[in-house]
């Protein structure tokens, strides 16, 4: 993975701030990794992109990460501060390319899903109708009693039989922090959008350093280049100079 320059970050954001979420998340995870072809990351699984954003995220911010987060129940903030060891599955490996799931008289295969149904899906009118049409992207066949049938015939039990299967086969795309309202002693699990949380990163560090280079280019008339390719220590200092 190729470490970013400040200018190569500013980059990346500015590109991304016209992008759609699944979008974006592919541009910052081009630029870590030029020498994969779009087309290869986009079919990545979503939990093999999210372990590489994990990554370009420890990279650029460091091994810890903080947020608040609300509490559900009663409103409570809670100051989260967590180590990307902690958002990493204990399993390792590669996913395989087909996986299986059954119960009852049904058996279904399946893939993994990756950004390019995210994008197939994005625009659907309901939540039930992009479930339904993520599944029937993923569904490779499905069997009841040994005979091939269609998706609309896929029971209840067994479509949630099959979420749950997914979630275990690719971890790494559904992050879920269980947390604890020291408040009200609420207990939940937290979903965490990995993708959506690092440009927030980003964004509000992109704002911070814009507003860096403003300061000290209006007071020494130096060029955007120049301030950004000082190390992060001298940029401090310099701008603690002209705060006073």
């Amino acid at each position: 993975m190729d470490t970013l320059s400040p200018s190569n970050l500013l980059s990346i954001w500015e590109r991304g701030l016209a992008q759609p979420p699944v979008e974006r998340a592919l541009t910052m995870l081009a630029a870590a990794l030029p020498e994969v072809p779009p087309d290869t990351l986009a079919q990545l699984t979503i939990g093999q992109r999210n372990a590489y954003l994990l990554a370009l995220r420890e990279q650029m911010l460091g091994s810890r990460l903080t947020g608040v987060v609300v509490c559900p129940h009663c409103g409570e903030q809670l100051e989260l501060d967590l180590s990307m060891a902690d958002l990493r599955p204990t399993s390792a490996g590669e996913p395989a390319e087909i996986f299986t799931a059954d119960t009852d008289r049904y058996h279904v295969q399946f893939r993994l899903p990756n950004s390019l149904d995210l994008v197939a899906i994005r625009n659907s009118a309901t939540v039930e109708a992009a479930r339904q049409r993520l599944l029937s992207r993923l569904a490779l066949r499905i069997e009841r009693d040994g005979e091939e049938i269609s998706l609309e015939h896929l029971p209840e039990n067994v479509v949630a039989t099959l979420a749950e299967r997914l979630s275990q086969a690719d971890p790494q795309a559904d992050t879920r922090l269980a947390l604890d309202c020291p408040a009200c002693r609420h207990e939940w699990l937290a979903a965490l959008d990995i993708a959506a949380f690092l440009w927030s990163e980003l964004h509000a560090w992109a704002s911070r350093i814009l507003r860096d280079v403003h300061l000290l280019a209006a007071t020494y008339g130096w060029r955007e280049a120049d301030i950004l390719a000082l190390s992060t220590a001298r940029r401090e200092f310099y701008l603690e100079m002209v705060r006073g």
